[in-house]
């Protein structure tokens, strides 16, 4: 990917743990490296297609000079997720702040604080079988479009199939959705349980009825393997109802352990459950 820098940017603002930090206030200097496609705009000479380093810089200024935080972290951090909110074609952003003159009382150059954020795409799979099921999905895909630092891309068609897992209960409703998100995998993982919880769902029988199950399929190209939470979905390949949905919106999306496609993990499902296993 390409990068755009900015480096050494020096502002004048109050952010410290020290009350006359926040009264005085006190030099920063920041430098960012901006990733984007520059392709286009470098195709067409138009500063359109890329990202404006002058406006970013207005932005940072105006923030580090409007807000007041304690920690070099929650300034970074701050900083970093309103760029990405609101740079359009910014993709991955590495932040430095730096604190020329720490009040530590020891002969020190500066004092920094460097992060890296940016935009994960994750596939999410729904679920319902009581109550209003399609109410009950529609409420999973507007939670997280709701959510801060959430973007919904793409959602499936919401299709009947049977319960899994061998509980006696009701046909279930099942689709999938496409985000793009600022947040960790367990941040989602926390954000979908609150979600979960807003339509009234209950853990009682493993593979029971629920009024809301969503569950995260894919992060990126991650593998991650937890207690609490395993991705890729730990059985997402040997289930059809996750699998129709998702392959109506991400077809050529991966599977990173089994390095297949989820086209071709539905074929091999499909010609497993007819027999066919050549």
């Amino acid at each position: 990917m390409d990068k755009i820098h900015i480096k050494n940017l020096e502002v004048f603002a109050r952010h410290g743990v020290f009350p006359e930090e926040n009264a005085l206030g006190q030099k920063f200097v920041v430098s960012a490296v901006l990733y984007t496609s520059t392709r286009e705009a470098g195709r067409a000479d138009d500063l359109a297609k890329s990202i404006h380093y002058g406006e970013v810089s207005r932005f940072i200024t105006e923030f580090m000079e409007q807000n007041t935080f304690q920690l070099l972290e929650t300034a970074a951090e701050r900083l970093a997720e309103e760029l990405l909110l609101n740079t359009e074609r910014l993709e991955k952003i590495r932040l430095e702040i730096k604190k020329p003159w720490a009040p530590v009382g020891l002969p020190l150059e500066t004092v920094s604080v460097e992060i890296e954020r940016g935009w994960h795409t994750a596939y999410i799979a729904l679920g319902s079988n009581l109550g209003d099921k399609e109410a009950n999905l529609r409420l999973g895909v507007e939670g997280l479009r709701s959510t801060r630092g959430c973007r919904v891309e793409a959602v499936s068609d919401f299709l009947v199939t049977a319960p899994y897992g061998g509980v006696e209960q009701d046909d279930f409703l099942n689709g999938a959705m496409k985000i793009r998100t600022l947040l960790t995998p367990h941040e989602l993982l926390e954000r979908l349980h609150e979600i979960e919880q807003e339509a009234k769902r209950e853990r009682v029988v493993r593979w029971g009825p629920r009024t809301l199950d969503l569950d995260i399929l894919l992060y990126d190209d991650l593998i991650l393997d937890e207690e609490e939470l395993h991705i890729p979905h730990i059985e997402m390949y040997k289930r059809d109802f996750v699998l129709k949905p998702l392959c109506q919106i991400a077809p050529y999306a991966r599977h990173p352990v089994y390095n297949r496609t989820v086209a071709e993990l539905l074929a091999d499902l499909e010609r497993l459950k007819t027999g066919d296993a050549d």
